[in-house]
């Protein structure tokens, strides 16, 4: 699925003071407690004719509706942002919910508050409920309604936005009937799963459909690995339970691929393997820390693997280190590809992430660096992660295009030109910034292939440093004489640093 399809169409029904979508999610009980439940798992379908009737008397009971008050300014209900920014995926919600849906107060009342709905679960029969964080992200009161119709006031116990999942606990007399975690990872393409949530407000209500496909990855945060499944979800459910033939809460259902703002038969859900570990530790109360390298990375590709001399594509490429960070510390360099952390292989750098934030701040963690063609191990003191703490490449805008006479590099179908005072201004760099720009590309050749743009700055060749277009050209001339099939060039692209690999054999 192209960017471009990702910003425009993926809806998620992650929204601020509007509906959203189930979300499951249960915890690992305390070593030592016990849990009173008054539901018990069925094996399987039950009924001879494939009725879910079994599986629904189990796991209906244990599902909540979630509705939350919410502070609201006037300038948060703008055509902006409509939704208050609350959640990174308002954007799309204008385009294709409007502001259906979502509860409207009194005119006179629509500065001061507005109401959200969403989904959630009780895991615990003391009344312990997972939802989604976005469903009382910003909420100055949260209510629970039951599933025969008890309403009653939930206070919030621990939340982490990166994850999307929160907990909140209501008082009872009585104890409340709950769902079990399933293990995500057994799950398969073509398994059966039914969505269980409050969509539009209109009560619990039961879908079914298949296990699509796994590992999704929809940008909506550092740890996607989103379950895609085609049960129909739909506004309101966010936080409600995806449950196995079992009963069992196998994904937390939070979004929906959608060319006109209603279920087409594409959603996704959290898994809960990935649920579990988060919803057990927000249990403890408060935020989770998060473990913090300090690096900016990217895929490692075929060009870039045959660029570094990797005998295959893998592993996360370090495109820039973070001054005073973990990884500057530890001599983590630009140019490193990490193959693994803490003793697990690296593959992607979805990855590494997952790996350095599951990390307690402060544990000191062992990696596999790719670098002059050997592996070197280094032994790092994982810090703590921060909203401003990037673990993750990000490129920067793009920069204007400059002017002046160019230095052809043919191989590669590019144009490039000494950086002058003149050059310096339009792109706003440093007087002590070195490097090639790029003035034009051609757009038949390898160079424009593989993403690179006018007014990108080469600062480096096969990981050596350039000063000018003249030096830049020399070291592409160099690699290309070397026998290797690609050169790596560390390019400045506004307020990112990025490897671009560019094959000769396209050139």
């Amino acid at each position: 699925m192209s960017d471009i399809i990702r910003r425009h169409r993926v809806a998620a029904l992650l929204g601020a003071a509007l509906i959203v979508s189930p979300f499951v999610a249960s915890f690992a009980q305390s070593a030592g407690s016990t849990v009173a439940t008054t539901q018990t798992p069925v094996a399987g379908i039950a009924a001879p004719n494939g009725s879910f009737a079994p599986i629904v008397a189990v796991a209906k009971p244990a599902v909540v509706t979630v509705t939350t008050v919410m502070k609201a300014q006037p300038q948060d209900m703008s055509e902006e942002q409509p939704f208050g920014g609350n959640s990174p995926f308002d954007d799309y919600f204008r385009q294709f919910f409007g502001d259906q849906g979502m509860p409207k107060a009194p005119p006179q009342q629509q500065a001061q508050r507005a109401e959200a709905l969403g989904s959630g679960f009780i895991v615990n029969a003391d009344g312990t409920i997972v939802t989604n964080n976005h469903v009382v992200d910003g909420a100055t009161s949260i209510k629970v309604t039951l599933d025969d119709g008890t309403e009653l006031p939930a206070k919030l116990v621990g939340h982490d936005a990166k994850n999307d999942l929160a907990v909140l606990k209501i008082k009872a007399d009585k104890p409340l009937p709950t769902v079990k975690w399933g293990d995500s990872d057994k799950l398969m393409p073509g398994d059966q799963v039914l969505a269980i949530g409050n969509p539009f407000g209109i009560g619990t209500t039961v879908t079914a459909g298949i296990v699509s496909a796994r590992g999704r990855d929809l940008d909506s945060g550092p740890f996607d690995d989103f379950i895609q499944i085609d049960a129909p979800i739909n506004h309101g459910n966010s936080g409600g339970p995806l449950v196995d033939v079992a009963g069992n809460v196998v994904g937390i259902n939070t979004a929906i691929y959608s060319p006109n703002g209603g279920s087409v038969g594409v959603g996704f859900a959290i898994p809960s393997d990935q649920a579990q570990k988060v919803v057990a530790k927000l249990m403890k109360g408060g935020n989770i820390q998060y473990g913090y390298l300090g690096v900016q990375i990217q895929p490692v590709t075929p060009d870039v693997a045959g660029a570094v001399g990797l005998d295959h594509p893998g592993g996360a490429l370090v495109s820039e280190v973070t001054e005073g960070s973990p990884a500057a510390k530890a001599g983590i360099k630009t140019g490193d590809v990490i193959t693994s952390f803490a003793g697990e292989p690296i593959k992607d750098p979805k990855d590494l992430s997952r790996a350095v934030a599951d990390v307690s701040p402060g544990a000191k963690e062992t990696l596999d660096v790719w670098r002059g063609g050997k592996t070197v191990q280094i032994s790092a003191d994982v810090g703590r992660n921060s909203d401003d703490a990037k673990t993750a490449s990000t490129e920067g805008d793009n920069a204007k295009p400059s002017a002046g006479e160019a230095l052809r590099v043919p191989s590669l179908g590019l144009g490039l030109t000494d950086l002058t005072p003149d050059i310096r201004e339009q792109l706003n760099l440093a007087n002590n910034q070195r490097g090639a720009v790029v003035e034009r590309v051609n757009p038949d050749k390898a160079a424009s292939n593989a993403g690179l743009q006018p007014g990108d700055v080469i600062v480096a060749v096969d990981q050596s440093p350039v000063r000018n277009a003249r030096q830049a050209n020399q070291a592409i001339a160099e690699a290309g004489r070397s026998g290797r099939k690609s050169v790596l060039l560390l390019v400045d692209r506004g307020d990112a640093q990025i490897f671009v690999a560019v094959p000769f054999a396209a050139g």
